[in-house]
C-alpha cells in the first residue's frame, strides 16, 4: 500500500500504451460527494480512454499522461464541451489491438478537471472519477473507441455498528501500514480520518493498494459495500503481517549485523549508485569469474573450493589487500588448464630430423630421448621421466629441451633455477600474505595453457638455501610417485603434475643434494671437439649471425681454418657460445666496412683472423721435447675442454722434505704422496737406492702455478715424473697419460676420455698410456679423432714404468751423485 502526496500513473490511449507516467506534478485530491449521474447523461456515445496499470475508482481525482498525438487531441476535444470519458483498463497491460475483449466491460466515467502540457511533448491531465459504468457495444472511430453504456450503482448500506466497525478497521489497519513509512504518517492518517463514507474510503484504499490491475479491477466491479470493503481489510491483513514480517526480521539482522556486515551493505549502496552513474561495478567480474567456472571441467574438490572462493570476494571490502589476492587466486584457478591436454607426436623418424638439425653430434643424448619417445609410443601412457643434461655452459642442454618440446608438439616453459634461493618460488606463497603469487611451476603451467608441456628447470646446481630449501621442494614437483597430488601453497588444492616432462640442466652433479639426485636420470652431456665445433659454426652459428647482422651469403664466408684459428685462439670452452660472439665481431666489423664504404675481406682465412679480432686470446699449451728426466705429459679435464698438463719433478740436498706447488687440490695432492710411498715401497724393483728419499729433498710443480687443480687423473703422471726422476730415464716422447693410482700399484678408470684424447691429438701427441678399463670410452670416440694415436691400456704401474720410460739413462746427470758415493755416507 502507497500513500504519496503526489500520485503518478500511467496512462495514453489504446494505440499509445506503455507511456510512463510523470511524478511529482499534481496533488492528489479527493472527494466524498455522492453526486449521481442520472439516465439522461448517457445518451449517445461515449468516448473511452484504455489505461494500463491502472484502475480509475469513482469519487477518486489522478493524473494521467499521454503522449500519442491522437489520444491528446480526444482529451483536448473533451475538454473544451466539458464532457465526459470513459476511463477503462487494459487486460493485459503489454498488448493491445483495439478490440472490445482487450479491455474490461466495466470503467469509470470520468470528467477532465485540467489539462498541462509539458515541454517534452507529453500531456497531463487531471481526471475525476464520477461513476462506474459497463460498456454495452464498443465502436471504433478517427479518435479512438467509443461505447454505449450503461451506468451502474452501488447498492446502498445501512451505517450500522457492523458497517462502522468494518470502516474503523480498514483505518486502522491502514494506519498501522502508515506507520512503516514514517515520512506520510501523521498526513495520511489526518486524511483517513476525515473520510465517513464507507464507499469513498474503500475506493480510495483500493486506489492507493499496492497490488495487481486485476484485484484492482475485480474491487471496482464489486456493487456491495460490505463485500468490497471485507475483501479489502483482508488483503490489507494480509499486508500489514508482510509488513510486520519484514521489520521483524529487518531488527534481527540489524541487531546481528556486525561491522563488516554493516560495511558490506553499504559497498552495495555504492555499487548501485557507480551502476547508475556508468562506472565499473565490481560485481561484475565476479559474475564473469562465476560464468567462467561454470564452463571449466574440473574436479568436483576444485570446483567447491573456486565456489567458495567467489563467496568469500564477495564478502569482501574491494579497497581491502586480501581482495586483489582473492580474485587473483580465482581467476588462477579459471586460467589453469585442469583437463587441457596436447597431442603428443610420437613420430621417431620426425623427432630424429628435428635432433639432427638443432643439434650437432651429441649422438648418445639423441639416442636416449628417441628410447623415451620409443616407449611413450608403446605404452601411450608412460609418466614422465626426470631428465637431467648435465655437462659444461654452452653445449646446448637448454635449447634441447626446447627441441624434445619441438618433436613431441608439446608447450614449452622455461624456468631458471640459477640463483633462486626462496622455497616459495617453487611452492608458491601463502595467501595470508600481501602479495602472494603461485610458484613458478603452476604460474609456467597456466602460461603454457596444457598440463603437459615440456618444462626445463634450468641451472638446477645452482639453487641458493638462503630462505627455506628450495631443493627440497624441487622433491615432491621431482619425485613421479608424489607430483600426481602437488598441492601450490597459493592454489591451495591437489594439482597433478604427472604428466609434465621435466628436463633439468646442471653444469656439475656434486651440488645437488642426494636426495634430488636420487629422483632424476643423468645423461652427461659432453663438450665438443675442435671438428665439431667447426661444423657446429658452419652448420648454425655462421649462418644463424650473418643473418641476425644484415648480411648475404655473397657478402661474407669464412674457410674452415679461420674457424679453427678462432677456436684454438680465441675461445676456451667446452660449448660455443664464445665462438658465437667471436663470429659475431667479425659480422659487426664486416657489417661497418659495407655502411662505410670501404674494401673488406668477403672470404675470411687463418691468417686474415688476427687483423679483425686483434691479438690472440689464449696461448695454447704446445707439446715441449722433454730434455730431462722427472718431466712427464698428463691429460686433464676442464670445463673448456681437454688439457695437456706437465708435471716436473726436481731433486736437491736435504733431508728428504717434499714440497707440492702448482695451486693443487687435496686429492692431487694425495695422488703425489701415494706414487711416492709406492716407489719408496718398491725401489728395489725400480733400481732406485732408498738412500737417495733421506738425502736430496724432492721439489713437485705442475704448471701454471696460478690455475687450480685437482683430481685423482694424474696418479700415473705423477709417478712417471718420480720414476723418470729417481732412476734419471727420461720420458718417451710424444707420450701422454691419464689414471688413477693405488698404494698396491693399480691403475684405476677416470673420466673425460673423450676430452683428453682430444687434447692430445691437438698438440701432436702419439701415444697415449690408460687403464684398462677406460677402453671402452675409448671405442665411443669416432675414429676420426683417434687416428694417428697409438693406445697403451695398464692395470698395474710397473706396465707404465716399462712403457713410459726410456731404457738408457742419462749419463750426464747434475741431479746428484754417483749412487755408489750416496750409499756409503
Amino acid at each position: 500500500m502507497y500513500f504519496n502526496k503526489s500520485l503518478v500513473m500511467d496512462g495514453g490511449l489504446a494505440s499509445a500504451w506503455g507511456e510512463d507516467g510523470i511524478g511529482g506534478m499534481v496533488e492528489l485530491i479527493v472527494s466524498d460527494e455522492k453526486e449521481q449521474l442520472s439516465e439522461d447523461n448517457t445518451q449517445g456515445r461515449i468516448p473511452l480512454l484504455a489505461l494500463r496499470n491502472m484502475v480509475l475508482f469513482p469519487n477518486v481525482v489522478v493524473p494521467i499522461t499521454v503522449k500519442e498525438r491522437q489520444a491528446m487531441h480526444l482529451i483536448e476535444a473533451i475538454y473544451e464541451k466539458d464532457g465526459l470519458l470513459g476511463i477503462m483498463a487494459q487486460r493485459n497491460p503489454e498488448t493491445f489491438e483495439g478490440k472490445q475483449t482487450d479491455i474490461y466491460t466495466i470503467g469509470t466515467l470520468a470528467k477532465i478537471i485540467k489539462i498541462i502540457n509539458l515541454p517534452n511533448g507529453k500531456t497531463i491531465a487531471l481526471v475525476h472519477g464520477k461513476q462506474k459504468f459497463q460498456t454495452i457495444q464498443i465502436f471504433t472511430e478517427s479518435l479512438g473507441l467509443e461505447a454505449t453504456i450503461q451506468l451502474l450503482k452501488d447498492q446502498p448500506y445501512k451505517e450500522d455498528k457492523k458497517v462502522l466497525a468494518l470502516m474503523q478497521s480498514l483505518k486502522d489497519v491502514a494506519i498501522k501500514i502508515l506507520k512503516f513509512r514514517s515520512d506520510l504518517s501523521s498526513e495520511a492518517q489526518t486524511m483517513l480520518a476525515n473520510i465517513k463514507n464507507l464507499d469513498f474510503l474503500t475506493y480510495f484504499l483500493a486506489s492507493n493498494l499496492n497490488t495487481d490491475i486485476h484485484y484492482k479491477q475485480k474491487l471496482l466491479e464489486l456493487n456491495n459495500s460490505s463485500k468490497r470493503a471485507s475483501l479489502l481489510l483482508k488483503h490489507l491483513l494480509k499486508e500489514l503481517e508482510i509488513s510486520e514480517l519484514k521489520k521483524e526480521i529487518q531488527d534481527k539482522v540489524h541487531s546481528d549485523i556486525s561491522q563488516q556486515q554493516r560495511d558490506y551493505y553499504l559497498r552495495q549502496q555504492v555499487k548501485v549508485l557507480q551502476d547508475e552513474l556508468g562506472e565499473n561495478d565490481l560485481s561484475d567480474e565476479i559474475d564473469a569469474l562465476r560464468e567462467k567456472g561454470n564452463k571449466k571441467q574440473w574436479p568436483k574438490e576444485v570446483a567447491d573450493y573456486f565456489k567458495k572462493a567467489l563467496e568469500k570476494a564477495e564478502r569482501m571490502s574491494p579497497h581491502s589487500p586480501d581482495y586483489s589476492i582473492c580474485i587473483n587466486h580465482a581467476e588462477l584457478l579459471v586460467e589453469l588448464p585442469w583437463q587441457t591436454y596436447t597431442k603428443d607426436n610420437l613420430d621417431l623418424n620426425r623427432a630424429k630430423k628435428i635432433f639432427d638439425s638443432d643439434h650437432y653430434g651429441i649422438e648418445k643424448v639423441k639416442e636416449r630421448l628417441l628410447e623415451f619417445l620409443a616407449v611413450l609410443q608403446l605404452k601411450k601412457d608412460m609418466k614422465g621421466p626426470i631428465l637431467c643434461l648435465c655437462g659444461p655452459p654452452g653445449v646446448g642442454k637448454t635449447s634441447l629441451g626446447k627441441s624434445i618440446a619441438k618433436a613431441m608438439s608439446r608447450k614449452y616453459a622455461r624456468i631458471a633455477l640459477g640463483g633462486l634461493n626462496d622455497e616459495a618460488e617453487i611452492r608458491g606463497h601463502r595467501k595470508t600474505y600481501i602479495g602472494a603469487m603461485p610458484g613458478k611451476i603452476i604460474y609456467n603451467i597456466q602460461k603454457t595453457g596444457s598440463s603437459n608441456p615440456v618444462i626445463v628447470l634450468d641451472e638446477v646446481d645452482k639453487i641458493d638455501g638462503m630462505r627455506g630449501d628450495p631443493a627440497s621442494a624441487l622433491l615432491e614437483v621431482l619425485d613421479p610417485e608424489q607430483n600426481n597430488t602437488f598441492v601450490d601453497n597459493f592454489l591451495e588444492v591437489p594439482y597433478d603434475l604427472s604428466n609434465v616432462l621435466f628436463v633439468a640442466t646442471a653444469n656439475s652433479m656434486d651440488r645437488i643434494p642426494a636426495a634430488l639426485h636420487d629422483r632424476m636420470e643423468v645423461i652427461e652431456v659432453s663438450g665438443y671437439l675442435l671438428e665439431e665445433k667447426i661444423e657446429i659454426a658452419k652448420k648454425y652459428l655462421f649462418p644463424k649471425q650473418r643473418k641476425e647482422h644484415g648480411l648475404k651469403a655473397t657478402d661474407l664466408a669464412i674457410q674452415d681454418d679461420a674457424l679453427a684459428t678462432l677456436i684454438a685462439s680465441y675461445t676456451r670452452e667446452s660449448g660455443v657460445r664464445e665462438l658465437s660472439r667471436q663470429i659475431a665481431h667479425i659480422c659487426r666489423k664486416t657489417a661497418k666496412s659495407i655502411a662505410l664504404g670501404e674494401a673488406y675481406v668477403k672470404k675470411v682465412k687463418s691468417t686474415d683472423v688476427m687483423p679483425l679480432l686483434g691479438p690472440e686470446l689464449f696461448d695454447q699449451t704446445s707439446y715441449q721435447r722433454i730434455a730431462i728426466p722427472g718431466v712427464s705429459i698428463g691429460l686433464a679435464w676442464t670445463a673448456a675442454g681437454g688439457e695437456i698438463l706437465f708435471i716436473e719433478s726436481v731433486l736437491s740436498k736435504g733431508k728428504g722434505k717434499i714440497n707440492l706447488s702448482g695451486h693443487l687440490g687435496e686429492v692431487m695432492k694425495e695422488s703425489a704422496m701415494t706414487a711416492l710411498s709406492y716407489l719408496k715401497a718398491n725401489d728395489q724393483y725400480l733400481d732406485v737406492s732408498h738412500t737417495v728419499f733421506d738425502n736430496y729433498d724432492l721439489h713437485i710443480h705442475v704448471p701454471s702455478g696460478a690455475v687450480p687443480k685437482d683430481g685423482p687423473s694424474a696418479g700415473i703422471t705423477l709417478f712417471t715424473s718420480l720414476a723418470s726422476l729417481y732412476t734419471q730415464k727420461k720420458v718417451k716422447d710424444r707420450l701422454a697419460m691419464t689414471g688413477e693410482i693405488t698404494l698396491r700399484g693399480e691403475v684405476l678408470p677416470v673420466g673425460g676420455i673423450k676430452e683428453k684424447i682430444l687434447a692430445a691429438k691437438r698438440v701432436g701427441m702419439q701415444e697415449i698410456i690408460l687403464s684398462s678399463k677406460n677402453k671402452k670410452d675409448v671405442e665411443e670416440v669416432k675414429e676420426i679423432y683417434r687416428e694417428n694415436l697409438i693406445f697403451h691400456y695398464v692395470d698395474a704401474v710397473d706396465e707404465v714404468y716399462h712403457l713410459a720410460l726410456q731404457e738408457n739413462k742419462i749419463a750426464d746427470a747434475k741431479v746428484w751423485d754417483d749412487r755408489e758415493t750416496i750409499a756409503s755416507k
